[in-house]
Order: C-alpha cells, then sequence, then structure tokens
C-alpha cells in the first residue's frame, strides 16, 4: 500500500539534506568568477549571445576515448578537470567553480532542469590523473544532490540573483549525452559537448557584449592545447601544463621584445652634454626666475665645481648628496657631480632630519652639495659640506676645462631612495648606461630641437626629474626650472607656459586634472607634447585632457629600479578603451608577464611584470640580499648573467602587444606619483607608545582622489589625537607618506590565517577628526565661505575655523584645489604657499581680508543678507551700471 505523506515527507527530508550540504560548501569554499572580460559589465547592458563551433583534432578524440573507455560519464569528468585547470591559469584561485547541469534520470521521469555548482580544489603537485579523481569525486558529491534549485540556493546564501550574471559561475560545461537541458541562469560563458563515434565536438556559446570574438579564439586554443598536454602524460603535475600554443610562446616572449637599437659607440652624460655645449655655446641652456645660463657658461661652471670634488676625492661610484631647492646652483650642481665621475643623491630639503641622516649614512655620502640657507638642516659628520653659492668664489678658481671623463657604463649615475617594506628606505643605483639608454630613446622618439623649451618642475627625488634636467641640455633645448612649489600651483603653470612658450612638459595624473581644471589653459598653445607617469592614467582623464588640450598626450610606465620608463603608449584622440595603456617596451627593455612560476601568461590573462634589458638598475645599495630577491637571474634569451627585475606590478598583454597596468599585487602604492611601502608607515606609527597595531590603506574618495588611511589600536593609555600622530610621524616619513586620516578600531579585522583583513577595514569616516582644538563655528561670510570650499575638498561635514587643514587630511596637491576655488570664488590671485602659512579658516579669511578690495568685501556682505551663492552675486554685480556699483559700496561702507 502506497503512503504519498510518507514519500512526501522523506522528499523533503532529503531535500534539506541537499540544503544543508550546499550551503555549508558554498558559504566556505565560494570563488570569484574566473574570466577576464574584454568589456566592462554594466547592470543594464543586454546581452548579445554568440555560438562557435569547437571540433577536436582527431588525435585528441583518441586520447579522450582511450582514457574515457566507453564511459561518457569519464568523458565529461576529463572535460571538467582540463576546463577547471585552464581557468586556474586564467585567474589563480584555490578554488574554481564550474556550473553543470543537473544530470538526466534513467527512469524516464520528469524533472525539472537545474544547474549545479562545481566547486573543484586545485593543487599545482597534483598529477593531472590525481586532480580527475577528485573531480569525478566532486562531481558524484554534486549529482547525488541534484534536486536544490539553484535559484533558491542563491536566496539562501544572501546572494544577489540576476538573470545577466549568476554569483556562483560565469561558466558551464555540459555533454549531451548524460545532461537535461542547462536552464539560463546568467552565464557568460558555455560549453555544451557532444561525442559522434570517434569524433568529438562543442558549441561555445558566449555573451558578445563581454567577450571579443578574438579573446573566445583564443579560449578554445588555450583549452585544446592543455587538455592535450595533459592526456599526452597524465602523470604531469597540473602546476606544469602549458596552454599555450609555440607561435603564442614565441609572440609573448620574443616577437614583441625585439627592441634592439644600436646607439653607436657609447658617450655618456657628460660627453654628450660637452658635445652640445661646443655646438651652441651662446644659446640659453637653462633658465630660473629671470636668471639664464649659456650652454657655455653651465659648461664652465660645472667644470669648475667637478674639478673641486675631484680634489676631494669624488671619482667613479662615489655618492655625493645634493640638498637644494630648484635653482640655478641645483642644474649646475647635478651636471659636476656626473662630470666628477661621482654618483648624485637628490636630498629633498623638506624631509625630516632623521630620515636625512639615514640616507646620508647609508649611501657613505663623502661630500654634500647645498646653499648656504641649508646648511644647519644636517649635522652629518662624516660628509664634507660645500654650500655651493656661499663658496663659489673659492669654487670658481678652478680649471673651466672639461674634466677628463673616468666614466664607464655599468658606474652609477644616480641614487635614489625609495619607501622600505621593512620601514627603512632604500637606495637604487642607476648606471651610466641605462640612462644613457633611456635619454637616447627619448630623443628619437619625442625629439626635441633648439626650438623647444622644457620645464623642470619635478621634485628631483623622484627619477623623472632626471630626464627633465639632461634631455633638454644633450640636445640644445631650453631648460626652464620652475620655482620652488610652483609644480603644485597650476596657475603658476600657465602662466609660466605661456610666458616662456614651454613645448614639453611632464605631469603626474592626479597634478594634470588639478592642471586642467585651471582657467586659461586652453591658451597654452606653446605646448607640442605632454608626458604623463608616476600614476594610472584613466580614460577620463585622458578624454578631459583632449578637451582642453591640442598637444600629444604620452603615457609612460617605469619603476625607480630602471633608468625611468621603461615602456611607452601614444595616446589617441577619441579612442574608447577600457583602460589607457602603458605601451610596449623601448629601445633595449624587454618585458615579460609571467606567472609565479615565471612562465608566460596568455594575452588577456594578468600576471606580474617583470624587466629586462639595458635600463635596468644595478639594485640596491649595500643590500646585496634584497636585490639578489628582487633582480633575479632571466631565463629567457641566451646571453647568460641577464637579469630581470620583479616590479610586483600586475599587468596583462593586450591582443597587439601593448601592455594594460592593472595594479599592484602586494602592499606597495603610488600616491601623487610617489612610491610608498605601506609596511613603512606601519612600522612608524607602531613606534609611537600609544599604538598597539596598525595598518594603513589607500582609499579612492567619490571625488576619485587617493588618499592614505590609517587604521589603529591603542594600548591602555589615552588614545593619541591627530596632530600628536602626525607630528611624530613628520619626524620619520615624507609629507606625503602621512596618512590624510587617523582611524581608531577596537580591534582589527584578521583572515582565517591570522593576518589583517584589509578589506574589512571601515571606510574613514566624514565627520571632523579627532584634534587638540575645540570647534568653532565660522562667524563671518568669508569664513562661511572659506568652510565650504574646505568641506567640498576634504569630504568632511563639519570643519572649525581654527581647524588645521593638514590635521583635517589636508595635503599639498588638496592645497592645490582649495586655493584654485578660492582664487575663482574671490577674484583675488594669492600665492599657494599662503594655505601652509595660514593653515586654518581663521589665518587664511585674516590674510584674504587683508588682500580684499573694499568692493569684494561688499560682495561678501551682501551674501550674507541675502543668502545667495558667490556665482550668484557675481552675476548680479555684473549687470549693475559703474553708478549703481559705487552707491551700493558708499552704503557698505556707511553701514560699517
Amino acid at each position: 500500500m502506497n503512503h504519498p505523506k510518507r514519500e512526501i515527507l522523506i522528499f523533503d527530508r532529503q531535500l534539506l539534506d541537499e540544503g544543508r550540504y550546499w550551503l555549508d560548501k558554498l558559504s566556505r569554499e565560494i570563488s570569484a568568477p574566473n574570466l577576464k572580460l574584454d568589456f566592462p559589465r554594466h547592470s543594464d547592458m543586454a546581452r548579445h549571445k554568440s555560438v562557435v563551433e569547437l571540433r577536436l583534432p582527431l588525435d585528441l578524440c583518441q586520447k579522450l576515448i582511450k582514457l574515457s573507455g566507453n564511459s561518457a560519464f569519464l568523458l565529461y569528468t576529463t572535460l571538467v578537470s582540463a576546463l577547471t585547470v585552464c581557468l586556474y591559469n586564467y585567474s589563480p584561485a584555490a578554488l574554481i567553480t564550474v556550473g553543470s547541469p543537473s544530470r538526466r534520470r534513467n527512469d524516464g521521469a520528469a524533472q525539472v532542469p537545474n544547474a549545479l555548482t562545481i566547486v573543484t580544489q586545485i593543487n599545482e603537485k597534483d598529477t593531472f590523473r590525481q586532480h580527475l579523481l577528485n573531480v569525478r569525486e566532486t562531481l558524484l558529491e554534486a549529482y547525488s544532490r541534484q534536486r536544490y534549485p539553484i535559484d533558491r540556493l542563491i536566496k539562501d546564501l544572501g546572494l544577489k540573483n540576476s538573470s545577466a550574471q549568476c554569483p556562483l559561475f560565469n561558466v558551464t560545461i555540459a555533454l549531451r549525452e548524460i545532461h537535461d537541458q542547462l536552464p539560463d541562469v546568467g552565464q557568460d560563458l558555455s560549453l555544451t559537448f557532444d561525442q559522434q563515434g570517434d569524433e568529438i565536438s562543442a558549441e561555445l556559446e558566449f555573451d558578445a557584449a563581454l567577450f571579443t570574438a578574438e579573446s573566445i579564439d583564443r579560449f578554445k586554443t588555450h583549452l585544446l592545447t592543455l587538455l592535450d598536454a595533459a592526456l599526452t602524460d597524465t602523470n604531469h603535475a597540473i602546476g606544469d601544463l602549458s596552454m599555450l600554443s609555440e607561435t603564442e610562446r614565441t609572440q609573448l616572449l620574443f616577437t614583441w621584445n625585439e627592441t634592439a637599437v644600436d646607439y653607436g659607440p657609447e658617450a655618456f652624460l657628460p660627453a654628450l652634454f660637452e658635445a652640445q655645449a661646443a655646438r651652441t655655446p651662446s644659446a640659453i641652456a637653462v633658465e630660473f626666475e629671470g636668471q639664464t645660463l649659456t650652454y657655455a657658461e653651465l659648461n664652465r661652471r660645472a667644470n669648475q665645481l667637478a674639478h673641486h670634488l675631484r680634489r676631494l676625492g669624488v671619482g667613479p661610484e662615489t655618492v655625493v648628496a645634493v640638498m637644494m631647492e630648484r635653482s640655478l646652483e641645483m642644474v649646475v650642481s647635478l651636471f659636476a657631480v656626473v662630470k666628477a665621475g661621482g654618483a648624485y643623491l637628490p636630498l629633498d630639503p623638506s624631509y625630516p632630519p632623521n630620515r636625512l641622516a639615514f640616507m646620508l649614512k647609508d649611501a657613505k655620502v663623502l661630500v654634500l652639495l647645498t646653499t648656504q640657507s641649508l646648511t644647519a638642516t644636517t649635522s652629518e659628520p662624516d660628509a664634507r659640506v660645500i654650500a655651493v653659492d656661499e663658496e663659489w668664489e673659492t669654487i670658481a678658481k678652478e680649471s673651466s676645462e672639461n674634466p677628463e671623463n673616468r666614466i664607464h657604463g655599468d658606474n652609477a649615475a644616480y641614487v635614489i631612495y625609495t619607501s622600505g617594506s621593512t620601514g627603512v628606505p632604500k637606495g637604487v643605483i642607476n648606471t651610466h648606461r641605462g640612462i644613457r639608454n633611456r635619454l637616447l630613446w627619448m630623443q628619437e622618439a619625442y625629439k626635441l630641437t633648439p626650438a623647444d623649451a622644457v620645464v623642470q618642475k619635478t621634485p628631483f627625488t623622484f627619477d623623472v626629474s632626471v630626464w627633465e634636467f639632461f634631455w633638454p641640455l644633450l640636445n640644445g633645448a631650453r631648460l626652464v626650472v620652475a620655482r620652488p612649489g610652483g609644480h603644485q600651483d597650476a596657475a603658476y603653470l600657465v602662466e609660466l607656459i605661456n610666458q616662456q612658450q614651454i613645448t614639453t612638459i611632464h605631469f603626474v595624473p592626479s597634478m594634470l586634472q588639478i592642471f586642467l581644471a585651471q582657467e586659461g589653459v586652453e591658451e597654452c598653445r606653446s605646448v607640442r607634447q605632454v608626458l604623463c607617469s608616476g600614476e594610472r592614467l584613466t580614460p577620463e582623464l585622458q578624454d578631459q585632457y583632449y578637451q582642453r588640450m591640442q598637444a600629444a598626450l604620452h603615457n609612460l610606465y617605469g619603476p625607480t629600479e630602471a633608468a625611468i620608463d621603461v615602456t611607452a603608449w601614444p595616446c589617441r584622440r577619441a579612442e574608447v578603451k577600457q583602460a589607457v595603456p602603458i605601451g610596449c617596451p623601448i629601445a633595449n627593455i624587454r618585458t615579460y608577464i609571467l606567472d609565479k612560476n615565471l612562465r608566460p601568461v596568455p594575452v588577456s590573462i594578468t600576471g606580474q611584470l617583470y624587466i629586462c634589458g639595458v635600463g635596468l638598475s644595478r639594485g640596491y645599495l649595500g643590500r646585496p640580499e634584497l636585490t639578489a630577491e628582487m633582480f633575479i637571474p632571466c631565463p629567457f634569451g641566451d646571453e647568460s648573467g641577464q637579469r630581470m627585475y620583479r616590479t610586483g606590478d600586475l599587468a596583462r598583454y593586450l591582443p597587439d602587444g601593448n601592455i594594460e597596468f592593472i595594479g599592484r599585487g602586494d602592499d606597495q602604492v603610488k600616491v601623487r606619483g610617489f612610491r610608498i611601502e605601506l609596511g613603512e608607515i606601519e612600522t612608524a606609527l607602531l613606534q609611537h607608545p600609544a599604538v598597539k597595531e596598525a595598518a594603513v590603506t589607500l582609499h579612492e574618495t567619490v571625488a576619485g582622489d587617493q588618499r592614505l588611511v590609517a587604521y589603529l589600536v591603542h594600548k591602555e593609555s589615552e588614545i593619541p589625537q591627530i596632530g600628536e600622530l602626525r607630528a611624530f610621524l613628520s619626524e620619520q616619513l615624507p609629507e606625503y607618506a602621512i596618512p590624510s586620516s587617523f582611524t581608531v578600531l577596537e580591534a582589527m579585522p584578521l583572515k582565517p590565517s591570522g593576518k589583517i583583513d584589509r578589506r574589512a577595514l571601515p571606510a574613514p569616516e566624514q565627520s571632523r577628526p579627532n584634534i587638540a582644538v575645540p570647534y568653532v563655528a565660522p562667524s563671518t561670510p568669508l569664513e562661511e565661505s572659506l568652510v565650504a570650499i574646505w568641506m567640498e575638498v576634504l569630504g568632511l561635514d563639519l570643519i572649525g575655523v581654527n581647524d588645521n587643514f593638514f590635521e583635517l587630511g589636508g595635503h599639498s596637491l588638496l592645497a592645490t584645489r582649495v586655493i584654485s576655488r578660492v582664487r575663482a570664488a574671490l577674484h583675488l590671485e594669492i600665492p599657494l604657499r599662503s594655505l601652509f602659512e595660514s593653515p586654518t579658516i581663521a589665518a587664511l579669511a585674516l590674510l584674504l581680508g587683508q588682500l580684499q578690495p573694499v568692493a569684494e568685501v561688499s560682495k561678501i556682505n551682501s551674501i550674507a543678507r541675502g543668502d545667495k551663492d558667490l556665482n550668484s552675486l557675481l552675476a548680479e554685480l555684473e549687470k549693475l551700471s559703474d553708478q549703481e556699483v559705487s552707491e551700493l559700496l558708499a552704503s557698505e561702507v556707511g553701514a560699517g
């Protein structure tokens, strides 16, 4: 006798058990989708299905049939095993998910089609045979629990269900002989295999709104290549299986690295400059704030200082520190050091004294070149300190003849210190051969002539400054040195460009954005080329550039561990791309994008970027272990002893061989073009007596600004205030490495491994931070206007008139934005330094009040009475006659 109610109860209990299994498995093991999309996904985008055929070669069919015998299930298991390894190579993850249809029932009973999530553990050391057995067990587990509906499972997991994208997988695989029809659950790519006798083929359905046909063709080739390698010897470790054809491997490693250029007999910086000085002795070489030096004068002064340095023992491999503000003396000093055969070490006078002292000692500096005003900045006893301006009378007695050349290509040309992950900065040694190659390539690519004028505005502790100083003066152009702090002032730069008829200028993207917002940029018609590097150049910023500028725009990339830039890309007007590429390797440089086993990754797949070739630096000064870790033997090419640098940058090849920068694979970040190891900031914070734990991240605001954010767990002592923390860090770190905000937590969020879970750190609050001064509200219309500007720029909802701009999270780039907005609002020309000298609302308002004419005061008072914004008031004032304005002013003055 049948008991329908009993059967329903049993079925419900089985369904409940299945649901528990899937919830347990997927809540712990769910992995992100594995395919890299060619086009960005939008929530409202329409799907465009396209189908292509995948036909397996006969010999591969035979291998598959032989391995699986007559079992369709084993055939499917082998195909799933190969697919999961292929997807792992596309996007390495310990767990790979694919979708599978529910299995066809043998009893002929009706069944609603369902999709199962197959979660596969990847262990590179497993053989393919072991991996196949693991996949077989996973499939059997899944099929025994195939009734639980996927839409209900997604809901149980708290995931967002969408017909456009499945949150559990984006690739599905089926075999017609054993599977029901797959329901449409929003998969991006589906493989449906079919066996007809000795032939095996597949239909590959993909969303053409997400993938190009070229990407799908590559995927087909990769899958078949990997499957063939796996079946040729199933005892191979899956980590050793390659999915690259020999043609693609040759293209990635060699064809796209055919960059060899012969630049003739080696002549280095001193000889190249001396030759140009002989060709154009009377032409202006350098100009700074109305002062000029001709090529002959610059050569003579540099020679005199070089001879003086040689008397002090400077020669090849001697490090000479240069600590100066931008000036003619700075240019003379840099050329003198390389003429003497030494390597120059740039030191920023604004760095904390402890940091300067460390660099001087770590680099074993023999001589420190500075100016009289800065001699008190350091008391380093081991270096001979020369105030070039004060001692010039003595220096000028030296010979003005070119010093004898003692330089070899492998000698150090300059040393630049970068942030260190252990809390200690490290010096990078770049060679004369490397910088020679870089500058000769640059002249070939961008062609300066004596008619050109180039701005030197990059801080000389940043390696872009190297080409700014030397490239123009090796080719007869005029070098215009920006005043100290001028590189941050967009209004000054517009004025300088127009006054000096500048033709070539460099920007980091964050400063380019500020520059493009400045009034009068369209009038900078003398500029014929703008070079960008140091940060990611976005398509949005590129479009904004072309809306305001006519000059060519170039995007370059390179780490300090190479001679400035190693790849270059010419931007193109009206070109639509997901990202602006960093281009191809420059002359005599090779780039490789490799996986963690140092194997080339396919086109469009993310890997780590490695650099090889002439431009590579010698490594880190006095740190052979770190040098050996980061500069490793190059496994490609015929020359012995070649090294390649492990950049830590993630990138991928585009189909045309250009490279797209993806991001970092570690805790290193770029802020305003400066490279920062987050570990250095964390180490400094942990030295504060009240700080127990510290974490630092890079946060991107809604406006697109990138800011350093610190998180603290304090000890039982009192919570330190922002000003105290900033002051403490400023004794060890440069200004650009000090976090914009500090958030105190009860405890750090941790991963199961015990490490800090940075993704779980809360977003910084937009409220006024914990600073020492009490809140005081604005009391005048001018103060209210300034508070509104600060709130907009800093992203805060409350600011007091006595709050310090920099304690609120401000930095030099944001200071530029504040001053720009104040200039536009009040029609006042105020210098950028005003905010640094008057960093509170009250102080800045007092300064502005002294600068404002009576008419401007009238406008501010009118705003307060009429509750109008400044733009509205200005529009009204422009409509008044001179007599009406005079009457209005008289009434305001009379009212006090």
